[in-house]
Parts: C-alpha cells; structure tokens; sequence
C-alpha cells in the first residue's frame, strides 16, 4: 500500500509538471532555447546577471555567494564557447587593503564597438554606501585588467547596460538610494577615462531606481524604471538625455523589482518585467511570472511572453539584448539557485494588447497560484 501512495504521488506530481509545463507553452511563441548556465556551482546563491555579445561570443556575468549582501559574495563571468557555457569563474572580489571583505554586486557588462568588453561592479556593505568599479578585457572576457575605482560619487550603470547614443556619448542609467531613491545617469565619451552626471531626475513623489532606456531616434530617448509605487515608471529626452521630464507611471504594474529594456534593430521596444502587482496596497510581491512585453511607441504595450510563471518565486532581475543576428537573449535569476538563459526569435513573437495594465487572457491558459517565494532580497 505505501509503495502504491508513493507511486501515485510521483505520478500526480509528474503530471501537474508536464502540465504547468504545456500551461506556459502556450505564452512562449519564438522561444529557440532555454538553458542554465550551469548545473553546479561553488555557491549555493546568485543573482543580478547581465549579458553581452563580444567578437568573440556571448559573455555572461551575475554575483554568487552564500547570500546576497554576505562578505563572500564574489562577480562571475561565463562564456558562451563552442555551443555551451562554460563553468563559471570569479573575476571580482571584495577583499579589501587592510584584509576586510565586503560582498560585491550588480555587474554590468558592455561591449566597446571594435574595442574593450567593459565589466562594471560595486563594492561595498549596502546599497546606500557601495562604490563603482570597473575592469575591461581585450579577450572576450578569458582574462581580465586590474580593477580601476570609478570617480568618487559614481557607480557606473546601476543594474542595466548602458547605451551609446549617435553622438558618442556612453550614457550609464543609474541611480543612488541612500537619501531617498533617485534616479540619474552617468556619461562618458572616453569609455570610462572620464565622467559627469545627468540628473538627478524630478521625482513626482516617486521612489525609482535602475532604469533602462530605449531608443526613438532624432534624440528621443525613454527610460523605464523600478520602482515602490506599484508601477513601473516613465520619463522622456527630446535632447539625447540632457534634459528629462518629471518622473510618471505607466500602466504597467510592478512588484519593487528590477526590470530591463532594449530597443530592437526594427525599432520596436522590449520590455522584460514581472507583470504584478503586490498585494494589497502592499510596496513588493512575488518576483513570478517573469513577463516580456512589446511596443512600437513606448507608450502602449503587448504582451509576448511569459518566461516563467511557478508559483514558487522567484524569477528576477533579468537583463536582455539584442544579437547581431536578431536573437533577443534573457538572463535571469531562477529562484536565486542558478541563471537561466532564453534565446527568442523575435520575428514568431505572437502578441496580444495589454489594456488598463491588465495582462491579457489565452485560451487554455490559466495562470498558477502564488504558493510559495524564496526569501525576496533587494
């Protein structure tokens, strides 16, 4: 009898499996693949991963240690070679002069146009008091230069790339939260020789961090940004980001987690986010599902994709880019345990309008029910 209860409950949890798996299927139209960057790692915890396209490869790169915010977490970097990715390798640590050691966070990384891979991290206790850092490679990423430390008062991109603007500038979305969350960006024209500052952007009586930003061309420019006001938020450059409007909510919700864009080669936007809203009138839900939307104006949206929709959260953090060949390409946290990458053709996306920020409904697709969540660190 036991043996019989234990093969009936792997068969109900196989098939709710297989289930749940069909169930997302269907918002997944132009999915090519979809991997982990790795089965095992010398961490149990990760987070924050970002994404470039080198000459040679892709390069990804994300913080892991015991927990985020703990003194052992260290920056990672790993390639993409010959169809796979390779094991993940430490690039960064804390380790301070005087033999301290302070956990790491946020990388970004860049690809210089015929010229260095930029890696940008943060060192530092919290968020509130981290500083920037950056390091370059000529190589695709296999070896790396010595660190050098941003100016004081600077970080370099926050969470998402930075994007080169037709004038040379390299502008850098970032933001501070120790006083207040503000958001503001970082520019160079040297590739990280020398700096100044953009912003702090007008508020509204809005507390935003890590914006990314899209493209409309003859200078128009459109960041979307995190925020702990149940939206995500908008603001607008006629200038090529010189001069920005107030800060203003979309329709879109948001759940206080971190969100990334690009604006592709046919000029449409993408938007890659967790479509909820937290409960109650509550400031942070549950990082699931992790959604991609589409728009031609920055303005109205269509949902795409779910990438992920368990009732265990969480799915977080996810950078995108667009591929010389077309390709989009996510990285993401999966439940802080591994980084999951998603390669989508964007020319089979399947799109269907989002009216008043509601996600649109598909036959034969319910969405699961939140039923458990990882521990939901910033």
């Amino acid at each position: 009898m036991l043996k019989r209860k234990i093969y009936i409950t792997l068969g109900l949890a196989l098939t709710l499996a297989i289930s749940a798996k069909a169930q997302v299927d269907k918002w997944q139209a132009g999915v090519v693949k979809q991997e982990f960057l790795y089965d095992k790692a010398p961490f149990p915890s990760c987070h924050s991963a970002t994404i470039a396209e080198t000459p040679t490869g892709l390069v990804a790169s994300f913080f892991g240690g015991t927990k985020e915010r703990n003194p052992d977490v260290e920056i990672y970097i790993s390639r993409f070679v010959d169809g796979k990715w390779l094991a993940p390798v430490s690039v960064a640590n804390g380790i301070q002069p005087d033999g301290k050691r302070l956990p790491t966070w946020n990388p970004v990384l860049y690809q210089v146009p015929g010229g260095d891979l930029l890696l940008f991290y943060k060192i530092g206790p919290k968020p509130s008091e981290w500083w920037g850092l950056m390091k370059t490679s000529k190589d695709g990423g296999v070896t790396w230069s010595d660190a050098t430390k941003l100016p004081d008062g600077y970080i370099g991109p926050v969470k998402n790339k930075p994007v080169l603007l037709s004038n040379g500038n390299l502008f850098a979305p970032s933001s501070k939260e120790g006083n207040g969350w503000k958001i503001h960006f970082e520019v160079t024209k040297d590739n990280g020789k020398t700096w100044r500052t953009v912003g702090p952007l007008v508020e509204n009586g809005i507390k935003a961090i890590q914006p990314s930003i899209l493209q409309h061309g003859n200078g128009k420019l459109q960041i979307l940004a995190r925020t702990a006001n149940r939206a995500i938020v908008e603001s607008w450059s006629d200038d090529n980001g010189e001069t920005w409007s107030a800060l203003s909510k979309t329709s879109l919700p948001n759940n206080n987690s971190g969100t990334d864009a690009v604006t592709m080669k046919d000029g449409r936007h993408v938007l890659v986010y967790n479509h909820v809203l937290p409960p109650g009138d509550l400031a942070k839900g549950p990082r699931t599902p992790l959604n991609v939307s589409v728009s031609k104006d920055g303005k109205n949206w269509s949902a795409a994709l779910i990438l992920e929709d368990s009732p265990i959260s969480q799915y977080s953090y996810p950078a995108v880019i667009q591929t010389s060949d077309g390709m989009l390409h996510f990285i993401y946290t999966w439940r802080r345990e591994k980084i999951k990458h998603v390669v989508v053709d964007p020319s089979k996306l399947k799109l269907k309008k989002i009216k008043n920020g509601i996600w649109p409904k598909l036959n034969g697709y319910t969405a699961p029910v939140i039923t458990e969540t990882k521990n939901e660190e910033p």
